[in-house]
């Protein structure tokens, strides 16, 4: 014959384990936090130095970082330019990048990233082939915008990903974004 046990002792049982499991993960994840932001810093720094033409693992990350880039007022300098942080909102969910700028103002280096985007369609914003399209693009009278049919010869177009019309749409935000604090930093700069 089968045990039968009560609804208390279920009850019971389950509030338990669930209290062990809890605790369990909060743990895990309390252990791993160090870690995670360890390896947050590294990637940031790894699509920093990609944007001025430095590839960098994780393991190199921190000392090409400290060769080549100075960090002021939330930007980031090298030599003969700064890199623009971006963040803005794709269908899905948060997008990011950077831009590195030379003294012209003229784009020499582009990363992007986000966190959900479709595959193939607004995904593709993390593409090398996207990012090189803001090569030689500028940011100094006005904010570079994604448009279909971008004219190639305008500075400040980029043509949008096809099938992906409200990330580009965040990606053109994001720019208009930067594009308003840079111009202040460069105001005061000017002062």
């Amino acid at each position: 014959m089968a045990k039968t046990f009560s609804n208390r002792y279920i009850f019971i049982y389950s509030a338990v384990l669930v209290a062990v499991v809890a605790l369990i993960l909060t743990v895990v994840s309390v252990s791993l936090k160090p870690l995670q932001e360890r390896n947050q810093q590294a990637e940031m720094k790894q699509m920093i130095l990609k944007t001025i033409g430095v590839e960098a693992t994780r393991d190199n990350a921190d000392e090409l970082y400290a060769k080549h880039i100075t960090e002021a007022d939330g930007y980031y300098q090298f030599a003969g330019g700064i890199v623009i942080p971006l963040h803005g909102t794709g269908l899905w969910g948060p997008i990011w990048g950077y831009l590195a700028l030379n003294s012209e103002n003229t784009v020499v280096g582009a990363v992007f990233d986000h966190k959900g985007e479709t595959p193939g369609l607004g995904g593709e914003i993390a593409s090398d082939k996207f990012a090189a399209r803001f090569i030689g693009k500028k940011m100094d009278v006005q904010p570079i915008r994604l448009k279909k049919n971008a004219d190639k010869a305008n500075a400040y177009e980029v043509d949008a990903i096809s099938g992906g019309t409200m990330t580009s749409n965040g990606v053109t935000a994001m720019l208009a974004e930067a594009y308003e604090d840079y111009s202040n930093l460069r105001k005061e700069a000017q002062q």
